[in-house]
């Protein structure tokens, strides 16, 4: 326990009830030694702590700081232990010699099944310090038991004034729920409030009463405020009702959250709570989401009343709440679509009155080819480049643009984005890329489809990992390769019907796609079906089954939805081991041949039979002797060549042939 482990009067090396004399007498030492970086060991740094520096001046000082107060002493007393009887004193002995067993047997011997009186007050103390550094639930209970024990008791002033002066008092309810409140904090990450409830079941009176109140009736009186304090705001300023709203729920979350851990939802007052807490929450999307529609605020008020509203939802208990949130978030629901229908309506709409045009202007064509008498001889023709331009520019293209920017602001494609409704999703994009292919005039939509692509989908999983899968469940050579897929791993936490978007992507860089079968810009697309229970996501695979349609070297695959990249997986894709060392074997082959077709030190005996020649040749005044001598060297020379010749290329031709040898030792032993 922090509290015990890092107890200033540990820090420096005392007990709580040691005078102030020694207390001030261990600082100067401690001080000094730390100055020179020199450690100070101390007969309290029992072998059931952990171990302790005390070289940081600033970590002593403020140990020294701590122990000033009268209040803080006692504070910090109840956290360590004292020396106040020769019980102790034994019992301190055999802790400083390791033997922690016999230590506990005195303050057991002593405190167990018996009253605090003036003689085991330090033993009902120096126990529970004991006990609350076990792990041990049991054993944490009992030391709270003991320690509260001593505080109710009358002998808690024996205590007090054995570590502070004789004229400070304390007052014993509040010294409680001191202690209380220090174990809570060190409880508060590591049990639950139901475990650190039964920690402190065997204690009574105003420990129980405290408990209480700090567990239900401080949260439940906080969550009243709050809801109370929100709801004259919200009447005040509808229009920052919103932040209200989330500002109440952060503030109460923990607090609810106690009292559901507590009391359970079948509790009455928990459901009052939870119910008046949802409703104002509700409350303040319904009047926020009212009031920016009003002003034609430019904010995602729907979006942000959804908010509100699932919130009060995951909230309420009672049935007319929890129906009340549910209508409200179907008439948002409803509302949310609108941004995409309105949006697939206007593209739509350019479409048809594109197509309606060139159908007018193609069949106005046929019939003057048809009615016109020099086109029909052949003296005059129609200009088709002029006819491709009137079908093009037969749409006010401006007009359009300026009803895009009226119909899909930003706020308006996040809108379209968060919606579930994966069929009008899809039938949107494919208009507007129409739109971009066909416009004369396609920034504009350019832009909007690029701001669409950047903002992520509302989704309700994550995906935790993935792996690629392959024929056969094959390695990855190109000799097996007929189709790879991926399965994606999932964290789920809500049940959607999603469509995935996959782009297999080459080495290259260049994108796998069939220009019949493939999405616009994709490899291809499934819609799955995931629920609470889905933990697993097979994607079918891509390829040929009648051969690799895969290079050599590093892919990958993407996957997206709603034109949002959510997830990327790379693999390689090699030769097998076998063809790869049928390869090599080929080329060592090779280089053996070669080796076997190459003269060695050509050039150098060639060299040397050219000087030869020389040598041999007449010279004047150069005697027979002479000329016999410089020819026998010339000649050693070349033989030297000769023999180096041969040995190189027998030695090179015996590498090459190990080399054969293992490699196709390496190629009868190959598994793939």
């Amino acid at each position: 326990m922090e509290l015990i482990q890092n107890n200033p009067y540990r820090i420096a090396g005392i007990l709580s009830n040691a005078s102030e004399r020694e207390l001030q007498r261990q600082k100067g030492r401690i001080t000094a030694h730390a100055r020179v970086g020199k450690e100070t060991e101390s007969d309290l740094d029992f072998q059931f702590l952990s171990k302790i520096s005390r070289k940081e001046i600033e970590l002593v000082n403020k140990a020294f700081s701590n122990l000033q107060q009268n209040q803080d002493k006692v504070n910090y007393a109840l956290f360590w232990f004292l020396n106040a009887s020769p019980f102790d004193n034994t019992a301190f002995e055999y802790l400083k010699n390791g033997d922690e067993e016999k230590a506990l047997e005195i303050w057991k011997k002593v405190t167990t099944d018996k009253e605090v009186n003036s003689k085991n007050f330090s033993a009902f103390n120096n126990l529970g310090t004991y006990k609350l550094l076990s792990r041990d639930k049991s054993d944490i209970k009992t030391g709270i038991e003991a320690k509260i024990k001593l505080i109710e008791s009358e002998y808690f002033e024996s205590l007090v004034e054995s570590v502070t002066d004789q004229y400070f008092k304390t007052d014993k309810e509040k010294q409680a729920e001191k202690l209380i409140d220090e174990l809570l904090t060190q409880f508060k990450n590591q049990y639950s409030s139901s475990e650190t409830l039964q920690l402190f079941s065997g204690c009574n009176g105003t420990t129980q009463k405290y408990l209480s109140k700090k567990f239900t009736e401080e949260p439940l009186h906080k969550i009243e405020s709050q809801i109370e304090s929100c709801k004259k705001k919200r009447k005040a300023d509808k229009g920052s009702a919103y932040e209200f709203g989330l500002k109440l729920f952060t503030n109460t979350k923990d607090d609810l959250s106690l009292l559901k851990s507590l009391l359970g939802i079948s509790d009455l007052k928990y459901k009052a709570v939870a119910d008046q807490l949802a409703n104002e929450i509700m409350q303040c999307g319904i009047d926020y989401f009212n009031e920016s529609q009003e002003n034609d605020s430019s904010e995602d008020f729907l979006k942000q009343a959804q908010e509100l509203n699932e919130t009060a939802l995951s909230i309420a208990v009672g049935k007319l709440t929890r129906d009340r949130a549910k209508d409200s978030l179907a008439t948002l629901e409803e509302m949310k679509d609108r941004d995409v229908t309105q949006a697939i309506a206007l593209l739509q709409s350019v479409k048809d009155a594109y197509e309606t045009n060139e159908q007018q202007i193609r069949q106005h064509v046929k019939e003057l080819k048809e009615s016109d008498p020099l086109i029909r001889l052949g003296h005059r023709t129609i200009n088709q480049s002029a006819v491709e331009d009137n079908i093009k520019n037969s749409i006010d293209w401006g007009k359009v643009n300026e009803l895009l920017k009226k119909v899909l602001p930003k706020e308006s494609l996040e809108r379209i984005k968060a919606s579930t409704k994966n069929e009008l999703k899809s039938e949107f994009t494919e208009l507007a890329y129409w739109l971009k292919d066909y416009s004369q005039s396609n920034s504009l939509i350019s832009r909007i489809i690029d701001k669409y692509k950047r903002i992520p989908p509302k989704l309700s999983f994550k995906i935790v990992s993935s792996e690629i899968t392959n024929t056969d469940s094959k390695p990855l050579y190109t000799k097996y390769i007929r189709y790879i897929g991926l399965n994606l791993n999932l964290d789920v936490t809500g049940d959607m019907s999603v469509t995935f978007y996959l782009k297999y992507i080459n080495p290259s860089g260049s994108l796998k796609r069939n220009s019949k079968s493939s999405p616009k810009g994709y490899s291809q697309s499934v819609t799955k079906s995931i629920s609470k229970q889905t933990s697993k996501v097979i994607l079918a695979g891509w390829g040929n089954a009648d051969e690799c349609t895969y290079d050599n070297g590093e892919h990958r695959i993407e996957v997206y939805v709603d034109e949002y990249l959510i997830h990327t997986k790379k693999y390689k894709v090699d030769l097998a081991p076998s063809e790869r060392l049928e390869k090599e074997i080929a080329s060592a082959e090779k280089k053996l041949k070669e080796i076997n077709q190459t003269d060695y030190y050509e050039s150098e005996i060639r060299s040397a039979k050219e000087e030869m020649s020389e040598i041999q040749k007449f010279k004047l005044f150069r005697g027979s002797s002479e000329k016999q001598s410089q020819i026998q060297a010339q000649q050693t020379k070349i033989d030297k060549f000769v023999q180096l010749s041969k040995e190189e290329k027998k030695k090179d031709i015996r590498t090459q042939e190990e080399r054969i040898y293992k490699l196709k030792m390496e190629l009868s032993a190959a598994k793939y």
